[in-house]
């Protein structure tokens, strides 16, 4: 529609819509003008895994060796691909907690694994039931890997220091299943304390935790594709090895960056980033309260994500909705049949104000219309 002149409102960009800070972008300029424009070492340069050691270390609590720990990609996704390309393979299982990122099932197959989907509830706040996890890994001994996306795209949910407990106290029955940590939303945090507790930090998770993280959603560095993964010497070897053979080295010029955005940026401008998303959440949620039809059982406390189920309309054929609405209201949103949620749609608030209230008013008259 777009391309052919049409004005579309569209809720369905998972990127921040502010700019990067302009340190990183300074940054970014002297590497080009300064000549850090060759290849890095393939796990990235040692300034930046050093940045990244330490920032994990005083702000997560888990203590990695730069050297052989940690390895800095073109993007998280790599960094998930990579890890899951690390720890499991063909005839192996990977548990996927639904509602999901829907490139994990694919990734799972891609290595030649198959997918199992765990079903959380909404009245959850679809977060993981440790019982639940539980009975999928007592009835599938083939399972390798668990992905746990904390904080959740597409629900937004934040899995508590006391649930990620619970559910290690689970995984200590299964030794040989490895956690696939994706913590790419952590600083997006809403909770009175702002904090996402690292599964890697939990007693005995360490050594069987890979956690994937990285520059998009904090610092808005969507384009500039760095992502790194830290985890114990197995892993981070295997995926090394990988990394030299698919892609080898991350851009210099944004690796540069990345470790300005490490080094130079003042938490207050992180800070600030996320009391104007939790605005934005809160005006979602409170609009999308006065539509009929409509719910959000549990708020989200983390991500840019709102996941409401909508299944009252269209017999809960979601990605019909979706579609009518866009030609309609020319309005866009995601059917969450895509992430295993049919019946509900995900909404991206990680636009501006304007947008959204012109985005509410048009969803609220197309259901109204219904």
């Amino acid at each position: 529609m777009e391309a052919e002149g049409e004005t579309v409102t569209s809720l369905c960009v998972g990127e921040p819509d502010f700019a990067p800070p302009q340190c990183v972008l300074d940054a970014a300029t002297a590497a080009m003008n300064g000549g850090q424009t060759r290849y890095t070492a393939v796990t990235g340069t040692a300034d930046l895994r050093k940045a990244i050691a330490e920032d994990l270390k005083s702000r997560k609590g888990v203590e990695y060796n730069p050297v052989t720990e940690i390895v800095v990609g073109n993007g998280a996704k790599q960094c998930v691909y990579q890890g899951l390309l690390a720890a499991c393979g063909a005839g192996d299982e990977v548990i996927v907690p639904a509602p999901y990122w829907p490139s994990y099932p694919e990734m799972a197959l891609l290595v030649g694994a198959s997918p199992v989907i765990l079903e959380t509830s909404v009245d959850d706040g679809y977060l993981i039931n440790p019982d639940a996890l539980d009975k999928c890994l007592e009835e599938h001994p083939k399972a390798k890997v668990l992905m746990l996306c904390n904080p959740s795209n597409p629900t937004g949910g934040v899995h508590s220091t006391e649930l990620l407990t619970q559910i290690a106290k689970v995984l200590e029955k299964y030794p040989n299943v490895v956690i696939l940590a994706d913590e790419i939303y952590e600083r997006l945090v809403y909770t009175d304390d702002g904090q996402c507790t690292s599964f890697a930090s939990l007693p005995g998770m360490f050594s069987r935790t890979i956690t994937i993280n990285g520059f998009s959603k904090s610092h808005a560095m969507t384009g500039f594709r760095l992502g790194y993964l830290a985890a114990p010497e197995r892993f981070a070897k295997a995926t090394s090895v990988l990394q030299g053979q698919i892609t080898s080295c991350a851009s210099s010029v944004s690796q540069a960056a990345g470790v300005s955005a490490l080094n130079d940026v003042d938490d207050s401008w992180l800070e600030n980033n996320v009391v104007i998303m939790k605005e934005k959440r809160d005006y979602v949620l409170q609009e999308l309260a006065k539509m009929d039809g409509v719910s959000v059982s549990v708020p989200p406390n983390g991500a840019f994500y709102v996941l409401p189920d909508v299944s009252k309309y269209y017999n809960g054929d979601d990605t019909q909705l979706c579609l009518d609405l866009l030609k309609e209201k020319k309005l866009a949103l995601v059917p969450g049949e895509s992430f295993g949620a049919p019946g509900t749609v995900r909404i991206s608030y990680a636009t501006s104000m304007e947008e959204l209230e012109t985005a509410m008013t048009k969803l609220r008259e197309f259901l109204e219309s219904l």
